[in-house]
């Protein structure tokens, strides 16, 4: 495994990660352990006819025994297939079916949902179940403790280890199913060598320390933190969970150079109110995946931080820009040699600089590979015509730097203009009572085609209630009259994906125009 990602020989007792709890406390694990720690996990598996080919899914927030798993998926030649922990219910029994897991890693704290579908998951055993201290939960006689199942294991290889065939399925990530059913998305084990040579994309230094709160079940934290610090050897913190209030406090303590971001994440961190020491921290680059650019260079000021904004999805494609090589708002220019990336209309002829079109691309060498997981239909569309069909609407500039607009068929156009949500969550976000806020539209009053009403959904700081008319006074004040929202939606939280992007479908659905937390524009201002 470690030859394999290019480390050769290694030093058992070097510290590689520490994962930081929700309470505070925190698990380090050297080289060493993860070694064993995975082979154990190999064993364990093994020990539940799980092998070559075979599924098993992952569930559960960031501890290091993910980590062992998906190493020891790697090891004896099986599928890993992280899931989002919060999915529940039909989603949750949907992802496990789907991929035809043979058994389930859970942590305690959402053994609950794994219970209620038991059910509809009968071929499917409960492999282990994995209890931390600060969750305050204890193990129950009927399910096996992940502890004990890996205590009874060899720390050396099992006999059943194959050799790395990059081209062998090493898990199956999925999508996060916003607009349907989530897909299944096939990564072989090449996949984990490419995230490793990202060290030097990410231009790591020997002494950097990288950080991320994104769930490992996401294609963003394996391929910015954890492959490319191992290849490189330096250490990674990993956060149980993205608290966008600690975060500068978790990079001081641990002394953290850099860590990754996506864009709503961004906006949430934005949104904490001022400290003196904003500042004073020891964070030189923040690598983000959507920067809003009301705020970029807000942010980077105001945290003495450059942002090294990049472009990609689980399913491939990479894009990137470095601080200061393209400007504020491009997501950069794919590594020159590898891939290619145009901008097209609907009958895939290019777009000229500055036109909105659908981003595609491809490798160099070859052709675009997708593999959705049982859905040939949907893994031929992705790739027609040997290109990798987005679904972002993105323009490029006359020196081929790249900027995202907005999803395909998505977007929001109001009396003619296109408007920018991220432009009315940077004020909202900018006011002291307000602690998250994401901006959606509906469908138009007046009922023009392709138009929307728009909806600014926010959640109150702790402590504080939402001044409606000051609110929409604020925002009138500052926005153009049609970018002004028609509704604030007051709300306790808003959903997220695994990725911490906004879930607005869910919020659109619990939208009520009578509903007691909705306030229209009209009857204040």
């Amino acid at each position: 495994m470690f030859r394999a990602l290019g480390l050769g020989h290694i030093d058992p007792a070097k510290e590689a990660f520490i994962f930081v709890n929700t309470d505070g406390s925190d698990e380090r694990v050297t080289l060493g352990e993860l070694y064993e720690n995975s082979n154990r996990m190999a064993g364990a598996l093994i020990a539940n006819n799980i092998g070559k080919g075979d599924a098993f899914a992952i569930v559960m927030r960031n501890h290091p025994e993910f980590l062992y798993a998906m190493f020891a998926a790697l090891t004896i030649g099986a599928v890993a297939v992280p899931i989002d922990p919060r999915s529940k219910g039909d989603k949750l029994a949907y992802q496990i079916k789907n991929s035809r897991a043979k058994g389930i890693l859970v942590s305690a704290e959402f053994l609950g949902n794994i219970k209620e579908i038991f059910n509809r998951i009968k071929n499917t055993r409960l492999i282990g179940v994995v209890y931390k201290r600060h969750h305050d939960l204890q193990p129950s006689p009927d399910f096996p403790d992940i502890q004990g199942v890996l205590s009874s294991q060899s720390p050396e290889l099992p006999g059943e280890v194959l050799d790395l065939d990059l081209k062998r399925p090493s898990q199956i990530i999925y999508t996060s199913g916003t607009t349907g059913d989530p897909k299944g998305v096939v990564l072989r084990a090449e996949r984990f060598m490419l995230y490793g040579m990202l060290a030097s994309i990410w231009d790591y230094k020997d002494d950097d320390i990288p950080y991320t709160g994104l769930s490992l079940t996401h294609g963003n934290a394996q391929a910015v933190t954890v492959f490319p610090s191992l290849a490189k050897g330096i250490k990674a913190v990993i956060g149980e969970r993205f608290t966008k209030s600690k975060i500068w406090d978790i990079c001081r303590k641990y002394s953290c150079t850099t860590f990754s971001l996506l864009g709503g994440m961004m906006m949430g961190i934005y949104s904490e109110p001022h400290r003196p020491d904003d500042k004073d921290n020891p964070v030189r680059v923040v690598i983000s995946a959507g920067t809003p650019q009301a705020i970029w260079r807000e942010f980077e000021q105001r945290f003495n931080v450059k942002i090294h904004e990049w472009y990609g999805a689980v399913e491939g494609g990479f894009a990137h820009n470095p601080p200061g090589e393209c400007p504020i708002g491009s997501f950069g220019k794919p590594p020159e040699g590898i891939y290619e990336m145009k901008i097209v209309r609907e009958d895939d002829s290019e777009c000229e600089p500055g036109e909105i079109g659908e981003l595609i691309f491809r490798p160099v060498q070859g052709k675009a590979e997708v593999e959705y997981y049982g859905n040939k239909k949907a893994s031929k569309e992705k790739t027609r015509g040997g290109w990798q069909r987005s679904g972002d609407m993105c323009h490029r500039d006359e020196d081929g730097c790249f900027y995202f607009d907005f999803r395909k068929g998505g977007g929001l156009r109001r009396q003619g203009d296109f408007i920018l949500p991220e432009y009315i969550e940077k004020i909202l976000s900018e006011q002291p009572e307000v602690t998250d806020v994401c901006v959606y539209g509906i469908p138009a009053e007046s009922g023009a085609p392709g138009e929307s009403d728009i909806v600014a959904a926010v959640v109150p700081s702790e402590g504080k209630e939402i001044n409606i008319k000051r609110m929409f006074s604020v925002l009138a004040d500052s926005l153009e009259k049609n970018a002004v929202p028609s509704y604030i939606q007051v709300v306790d939280e808003i959903p997220k994906t695994a990725s911490e992007k906004n879930l607005d479908r869910i919020l659109r659905e619990e939208f009520r125009k009578d509903a007691p937390n909705v306030y229209r524009y009209g009857d204040f201002i």
